[in-house]
């Protein structure tokens, strides 16, 4: 099996998405636990399975565009990404 240049640097960029989704997450817990306002930062878990899903799908199918699922499965992520960040932002700054 040989894996492309592509397939490569896409499973590649996963992991550098993920660790800075797991950073994020360890800043909202924090702030959870030091402030007691509830973050919901468990909910961080569904943008990394959704991106995984993604990621896996486009390096299977070594394409881009063009998949249904694939961008499906990239909505999901961003969508419930940028819900967590604006909750946590508003948590972090409202009142402040």
């Amino acid at each position: 099996m040989r894996v492309s240049l592509h397939q490569f640097l896409t499973i590649y960029a996963w992991f550098g998405l993920s660790s800075l989704l797991f950073l994020m997450a360890l800043i909202a817990r924090f702030y959870e636990r030091l402030s007691g306002e509830r973050t919901y930062y468990q909910f961080f878990v569904v943008p990394v399975i959704a991106f995984a899903g993604a990621t896996f799908r486009e390096a299977q199918l070594d394409q881009v565009t063009g998949d249904v699922a694939t961008e499906i499965l990239l909505f999901i992520g961003g969508v419930s990404l940028a819900m967590l960040c604006i909750h946590i932002y508003h948590r972090m700054t409202i009142g402040r």
